[in-house]
């Protein structure tokens, strides 16, 4: 299996990347990616709400590896979204992170529709002036994505929602597929709720890995970037060796059973106007 998807900006995205939602602002999210960084990964996936773009760009730079060796994506919160504050507020984030440019840029939610037109137009504005490289959305709903369609330059690369074998999306991750928008799985480990269920450890016990490994890999078989988070490098490392092994029909099977619309965090997919 490929470590790298293409996005349809031209771009390979890594298939596993570090989440810091919830790292702690300064040396929390700074030890947590300069370790996952030298342990091999090259995705690091932050946001301007989480407050700790300055951490991920300050290891990024300090890792020693190029820059175009380490895919940093970043976030618009909603009171960003606007073309004016958007644009501004895309710069703020290249600013802080210290590096001169961003990999992916993303519409943290849908918020509202007047405001999120302006802000996707400043998300266009912003690849053509050099400051991010490819742009995409978060937890859009189909009608979000066909509505932004509409008048967009520049289509999403990705959206990134909650999926896991126990929200699974399937209607909305095959659109989105269909489209050539990369599904982009944020708590791939619904939270730790579901890693001691049966059917998980089942699987796990039979290929003898992990439980979170086992749920990343099967994001992976269908096709989606997986975003595990971890500070502990010990669990970091187990999360990201998920290329030597393959789960076979039976197990996605099994796996793709679990589906029961769990929904661990917020659920702007199903709740932002359109």
């Amino acid at each position: 299996m490929a470590t790298s998807l293409l996005l349809n900006s031209g771009h390979h995205i890594p298939s596993v990347g570090l989440g810091v939602y919830k790292s702690t602002p300064g040396e929390e999210t700074y030890g947590a990616v300069l370790s996952a960084l030298r342990l091999g990964y090259r995705h690091v996936d932050t946001a301007q709400v989480y407050g700790n773009e300055a951490d991920v760009g300050r290891a990024v730079r300090d890792s020693g590896l190029p820059r175009d060796q380490v895919y940093v994506t970043s976030k618009l919160w909603r009171d960003a979204y606007g073309y004016d504050r958007a644009l501004a507020a895309v710069q703020d984030s290249v600013r802080r992170s210290g590096l001169p440019y961003l990999d992916l840029v993303l519409l943290h939610c849908p918020g509202e529709p007047g405001p999120r037109e302006g802000a996707w137009r400043a998300l266009e504005e912003a690849v053509r002036q050099g400051l991010v490289r490819s742009i995409g959305v978060s937890n859009f709903s189909q009608a979000h994505l066909e509505k932004l369609s509409r008048t967009a330059t520049i289509q999403p690369a990705v959206n990134q929602i909650e999926v896991h074998p126990f929200l699974q999306r399937r209607e909305l991750v095959a659109y989105c597929q269909a489209a050539g928008i990369v599904v982009e799985a944020y708590s791939p480990l619904s939270k730790g709720h579901k890693l001691s269920d049966p059917r998980v450890a089942g699987v796990a016990a039979r290929l003898g890995v992990t439980p979170a490994q086992v749920m990343i890999r099967w994001g992976l078989q269908h096709g989606m970037v997986s975003l595990p988070k971890s500070v502990n490098p010990d669990r970091q490392a187990v999360n990201l060796d998920v290329f030597g092994f393959a789960l076979d029909e039976g197990a996605m099977a099994q796996l793709d059973g679990c589906e029961e619309g769990l929904v661990t965090g917020w659920d702007p997919v199903a709740h932002d106007p359109v």
